[in-house]
């Protein structure tokens, strides 16, 4: 009922929330938040956080407050608030663990090759939102797709995050929407991600969040699905990925612009 409503709707829909759980009442502040501007702007909403973050670039980064204490928060956000909810996974037995608690499953894009992962999360039943990898075309989603279809899944959706450009940047190619959109399924684009830049000397990845607005509106003019959007009330103290979040007071103005957009469009 879900996917085939993110599929067939003629909206948009948004994926959003912080980048990991620092503590329940923060990630219930800002799935609140975002559903009140959801509901004014009649667009579905997906709340969105990792229980744990498996890919950082220092030992000593944060990396979460406990893979069960966190995942409860998410699933707990989904009752109080009656909204689906997404967290990543990182491993075959994470697959099952994760889908206790949420409705969608996201691969992270670093992952989006791992057969055994695909086939794990297929298995759950529940919705498999894919990220392309940062290394692959839009035209090579459909192996990673086919993967989770033959393994008796039809519920896909893939994310464009942004293509690396040499060592320390990604650029969007929004010719990727259309294509992937080919292999019948939702395409989302992440506005968030895709202005990160790895690689930095520090250890800790940067982002350029002045663009985001401009990344969204362009997804939303070439006919993307969907819109993910990583918010914290202040990216400036989050424990991951702040450079490269939106401020969570600027995305009601964001919404409102892009459902203007999207309603010229339509």
């Amino acid at each position: 009922m879900l996917y085939e409503s993110l599929k067939n709707n003629n909206n948009l829909f948004l994926i959003a929330g912080p980048c990991v759980v620092e503590n329940e009442q923060m990630a219930l502040d800002i799935a609140g938040e975002v559903k009140g501007i959801c509901d004014r702007y009649d667009l579905k909403y997906i709340f969105k956080a990792s229980y744990r973050k498996a890919n950082r670039s220092r030992l000593d980064s944060f990396t979460g407050i406990g893979d069960i204490i966190a995942l409860e928060i998410i699933g707990k956000v989904r009752d109080q608030f009656s909204i689906p909810v997404t967290t990543d996974i990182h491993s075959i037995e994470e697959a099952n663990l994760a889908a206790e608690y949420v409705d969608v499953l996201q691969i992270p894009a670093f992952l989006c090759r791992q057969t055994d992962i695909l086939v794990a999360a297929a298995k759950t039943g529940k919705i498999i939102n894919i990220k392309k990898g940062q290394f692959l075309s839009p035209q090579s989603m459909i192996f990673a797709i086919d993967k989770v279809r033959q393994s008796g899944n039809k519920k896909v959706m893939v994310t464009d995050r942004g293509t690396m450009f040499g060592y320390g940047e990604l650029i969007v190619d929004f010719r990727g929407i259309p294509q992937m959109q080919k292999f019948d399924v939702p395409v989302i684009m992440d506005c968030t991600h895709s202005l990160q830049k790895p690689n930095t000397t520090s250890g800790v990845t940067g982002g350029d969040p002045e663009m985001i607005e401009t990344i969204a509106k362009a997804a939303v003019a070439v006919g993307a699905d969907g819109l993910f959007i990583e918010t914290h009330p202040d990216p400036s103290i989050a424990k991951s990925d702040g450079a490269n979040m939106l401020k969570l007071d600027k995305l009601e103005d964001l919404i409102r612009k892009l459902v203007r957009i999207k309603d010229v469009l339509d």
